[in-house]
């Protein structure tokens, strides 16, 4: 789910400290901070697409630890990858949305769409501190190299 200054701005990792947007900036070749549109003209020319695994949660702050977990309703995946049937890879920005992804999405969907691989990458909030910025870079590398293997 967004944090505050994400559903604020109406944008996704709008938090200034956030290495969302660095990272794909990196990774991709092109100019950050280009501004919000040009970003997400960016990725989608690379066909990616940003979606939330939560439609709707309470949650006082923007921790995803404190997500009241009674209160998640997940976004429709099997919708989703059915209007976008060449999806063969989810990554997840976090342990929190692979965990509620794997819980409360993945055992609805059909047969096919389990097959989809999905890949947790270290959070790029400024709240996840346990890693380096170069060891999360590093490992979001791999949305790069599933890309430049497709």
């Amino acid at each position: 789910m967004p944090g505050i200054k994400s559903l604020e701005a109406q944008q996704y990792y709008a938090h200034p400290r956030n290495l969302f947007w660095h990272f794909m900036a990196e990774l991709f070749d092109f100019d950050f901070p280009a501004g919000y549109a040009q970003c997400i003209e960016q990725l989608l020319k690379r066909k990616i697409a940003v979606w939330d695994v939560l439609q709707h949660c309470q949650r006082p702050g923007s921790l995803d630890s404190d997500i009241h977990n009674d209160s998640i309703i997940t976004n429709d995946f099997e919708s989703f990858y059915h209007h976008h049937i060449h999806i063969h890879h989810v990554f997840f920005n976090g342990k929190k949305a692979e965990q509620v992804y794997r819980q409360k999405v993945l055992p609805h969907l059909p047969d096919n769409m389990q097959q989809i691989k999905i890949v947790a990458l270290p959070s790029t909030s400024p709240a996840n501190a346990s890693i380096t910025k170069q060891q999360k870079y590093q490992q979001w590398q791999q949305v790069r190299q599933v890309l430049n293997n497709n």
